[in-house]
């Protein structure tokens, strides 16, 4: 049961850009976003805190839920230069000198440039030749976060070497001037940002934060070479909104992300780890949050297979256990719009004389529609009208909100098709790595690794935990303790579980020990 006093009163209407509809946002925020991937997640949430900190506001909102406003940068000089350069090999072919590759080149960007003062020259100063200039921007392009995609070029993101390689999703009008762009950014980076400040963990994770976005590496000098001495491209941004403020999801969170902080791995080797851990805590939010709102003592879990040689119960369950989740965000919904219908407010109003305006003003009251005649054209009936609000709150959901566990899921490994053609939870390697790396210290023994997955994570391996949340009818013990000596042998060929005995195997960190 969610806690009335740890949940904020949304922003009112003329507060927040309108929304034809407010109820996904009553349950999650504004917003979850099936759109947007782990990495552009990680990205968004990167862009917010290095304004903050620029503004000496990391991690802390000062006591303001609504709004967290901030100043993102565009960057246009850098991102026309590794992005919207596509004659910049060809230039420094033909040129025979450094001097003339130069000329045609800022020639070239002076008519193609967009979203910004097409003034390059100052790069002139700041390299030997063209050609080094050449060979610095082929590295930088390859360096590409989800460089395999097809998006247009103002919304491609160089890898977050800094401060000086962050800036913000954008598209570029038709009078050429950048407009902020909600599909990439959907504003789930910052609801994580707002996780992490309402977490435990906030003020001891400041520090490792700052020194992310420090930029004292070689990369993000190089970044800024590309890019002017002074920038005035700021915008304030600023309108996500998480509805709680305080929640055991946030703690959890937090915790990962400072484990894997102090685990103080090479230069950016422990971005790829926070991007998985980051989005797999998204996913436990939505539906921690769907089973509180629902009243359900059981917490969510995720029977997961170790991929087998054969189809096996495990794979079967697996599936069904993926089914049930990717399912139960809609079925909150659902039972959202029950909860109104049978609450004796909607109950009175529809004794009253002129039922149909009054009922109308309650649901304007609660979820924001139907504001305007174009919202609703049915008849003057309150049932009529409440069948028409659940029918629109289910396409809804399932257009972005009710994708995002098996959006996620499948971008982190979590979730995979791998050797059927049902979807069932069946982690991989990185997953797998991500989560040895979080939870152990030194090491730990294999049967308390298991445990604390499933306390920590709701991930159920072996026999133990699947016992606590299936009917006897579908528990079978060999199957299940099949499946935890695959993980077993998974975690050992991974050089993360050394067995010193028949009896004893333990899970450990190679990280966690060399430090």
């Amino acid at each position: 049961m969610i806690d009335p006093s740890i949940v904020y009163d949304p922003p009112r209407p003329n507060e927040h850009p309108a929304n034809i509809l407010w109820v996904d946002e009553q349950i999650w925020g504004h917003r979850l976003w099936d759109s947007q991937s782990s990495w552009l997640v990680f990205l968004e949430l990167l862009n917010l805190a290095e304004a903050c900190l620029r503004e000496g506001r990391l991690l802390d909102e000062r006591g303001v839920s609504y709004p967290l406003n901030y100043k993102p940068y565009k960057r246009m000089h850098l991102r026309n230069i590794l992005f919207n350069n596509e004659r910049l090999t060809e230039i420094a072919l033909r040129a025979p000198d450094s001097e003339t590759a130069w000329t045609k080149w800022l020639d070239w960007m002076l008519d193609n440039a967009k979203g910004v003062q097409s003034d390059f020259s100052y790069l002139k100063n700041r390299f030997h030749s063209f050609h080094e200039f050449v060979s610095l921007v082929g590295m930088l392009r390859s360096s590409a976060v989800e460089s395999e995609t097809n998006r247009r070029w103002s919304s491609r993101f160089v890898f977050p070497f800094g401060p000086s390689g962050l800036y913000e999703d954008l598209n570029i009008s038709p009078s050429g001037s950048p407009t902020r762009e909600y599909i990439n950014f959907g504003l789930t980076g910052e609801l994580l940002y707002k996780m992490l400040c309402r977490s435990e963990s906030a003020e001891q994770l400041r520090p490792c934060l700052a020194a992310m976005l420090s930029g004292q590496n070689p990369w993000d000098k190089v970044l800024s070479r590309l890019q002017p001495d002074s920038t005035n491209d700021l915008t304030t941004r600023g309108i996500s909104f998480l509805p709680y403020r305080t929640h055991p999801t946030f703690d959890r969170l937090g915790e990962d992300w400072l484990r894997m902080c102090k685990l103080q791995l090479p230069g950016f080797d422990s971005y790829p780890f926070l991007v998985t851990l980051s989005a797999l805590h998204i996913m436990l939010y939505q539906l921690t949050l769907a089973s509180e709102w629902d009243d359900e003592s059981q917490k969510p879990y995720f029977i997961c297979e170790v991929l087998a040689p054969k189809k096996t119960l495990i794979r079967e369950l697996a599936a069904s256990c993926y089914q049930k989740n990717n399912l139960r965000s809609l079925q909150t919904v659902e039972n959202y719009i029950r909860r109104i219908e049978e609450s004796q407010e909607w109950q009175q109003a529809c004794r009253q004389s002129g039922n149909f305006e009054i009922c109308r003003q309650l649901l304007i009251a609660r979820v924001r529609w139907p504001r305007n005649p174009e919202d609703y054209d049915g008849c003057n009936d309150p049932q009529t009208l409440l069948s028409e609000l659940r029918k629109v709150a289910k396409d809804r959901h399932q257009q972005h909100a009710g994708n995002v566990h098996r959006n996620y899921g499948r971008d982190i490994g979590l979730i995979s098709k791998r050797g059927t053609n049902k979807l069932r939870y069946a982690p991989n390697d990185s997953l797998l790595k991500a989560l040895v790396l979080a939870n152990v210290r030194g090491r730990l023994e294999y049967n308390e690794f298991l445990s604390r997955m499933y306390t920590r994570y709701g991930l159920i391996f072996g026999d133990r935990q699947a016992e606590t949340v299936l009917d006897k009818g579908e528990f079978d013990k060999k199957a299940f303790q099949a499946n935890s000596e695959r993980l077993e042998q998974r975690l050992g060929s991974l050089g993360m579980l050394r067995r010193l005995s028949d009896a004893c195997a333990y899970v450990q960190n190679p990280f966690s020990l060399r430090s």
